[in-house]
């Protein structure tokens, strides 16, 4: 079969002949029809991301979406090594598929379900979102933090407070939900005054997509100005700004603030696979927008090199349905 082979860590995959997948008693076939390019997939052929796979070569792709041999069409994740989603056929566990709803296509499918799943776990299994808090969404500028705008208002937040370093895309997240608005300034006194004020009003849950400079501003600021006896939720869902901070103690022993991360080794895996399916009902109810470009799987080596965060890069095989 035709596919996606990562011969060694941080070399470009190349489109060629991979032996075909067997599924076993408890496996799935899939055929399939779309599978989007994510950071996460990415840094895994890099070798940065900590799931990464450590013997090659290997098939690129975390999930993507296909039909089963019965014809039924479903959204699947973590294919069994060496192979992915980015191929013309897939073996996973038939425990990592989850049927996809009418109404939603495969391209969109295929685009939505890893970005959007990161703040849906986020808010519902380790933030615990509920009606009417005020989220604040940092690094709102990119294919995850727009979803994560528009789920928080799906799932009930009473306000969305977005940051990011344009001026104008982040006036344009108003229209998909965002309350209001914070750049990411360079001068450190000029944010640290807008953070300040925003968690005086109140701020119950933080998504951090950028961690770096941004995060240890807020976390300070939520330290020195959160509202007293307010508990400040910080998820850590990315690391786009920077791998490390430097957090002072204090900031810990003077608030409220509890820090966690949201990802494949903090959720048990089967509330992932809940998380998606739930995610992918919703977003033909909420009728989530996400921009999205198609490439031919054939022509990957010559998309690889393009932003995998916005537009979403969708690799298609095979028959899509729209």
């Amino acid at each position: 079969m035709k596919a996606v082979i990562v011969a060694q860590a941080g070399s470009t995959p190349v489109y060629s002949d991979f032996k075909e997948p067997a599924p076993s008693s408890s496996e799935s076939r899939i055929a399939v029809t779309a599978a989007a390019l994510s950071p996460v997939v990415k840094a895994r052929v890099s070798g940065a991301h900590y799931s990464a796979p450590g013997d090659f070569p290997f098939v690129a792709g975390i999930d993507g979406v296909g039909r089963l041999d019965d014809g039924s069409r479903v959204y699947f994740i973590l294919p069994k090594a060496p192979y992915g989603s980015m191929a013309e056929r897939a073996v996973v566990p038939s425990s990592h598929c989850v049927p996809v709803p009418d109404g939603l296509d495969d391209i969109t499918a295929a685009a939505i379900a890893n970005p959007g799943f990161s703040s849906w776990a986020a808010f519902k299994e380790r933030a615990s979102l509920a009606p009417g808090e005020t989220v604040l969404v940092n690094g709102a500028t990119g294919t995850s933090g727009r979803l994560a705008i528009q789920i928080a208002k799906h799932l009930g937040a009473g306000k969305v407070i977005a940051t990011g370093r344009n001026a104008a895309t982040l006036q344009s997240l108003k229209a998909i939900g965002a309350d209001e608005t914070v750049l990411l300034v360079d001068n450190t006194d000029a944010l640290d005054s807008a953070f300040k004020e925003h968690f005086a009003g109140g701020i119950d849950i933080v998504l951090d997509y950028l961690w770096g400079r941004s995060a240890e501003r807020l976390l300070v600021a939520g330290a020195k100005a959160g509202k007293e006896g307010v508990p400040i939720r910080f998820v850590q869902l990315g690391n786009a700004s920077g791998a490390n901070i430097t957090l002072p103690a204090a900031a810990l022993r003077s608030a409220p603030i509890e820090l966690m991360g949201s990802g494949l080794g903090s959720v048990p895996f089967n509330r992932i696979v809940g998380a998606v399916e739930e995610l992918l009902q919703a977003a033909v109810k909420g009728g989530f927008e996400i921009a999205t470009q198609t490439v031919p799987l054939s022509e990957v080596e010559q998309a690889w090199p393009g932003d995998a965060c916005f537009p979403r890069i969708v690799f298609t095989v095979g028959k899509i349905a729209r």
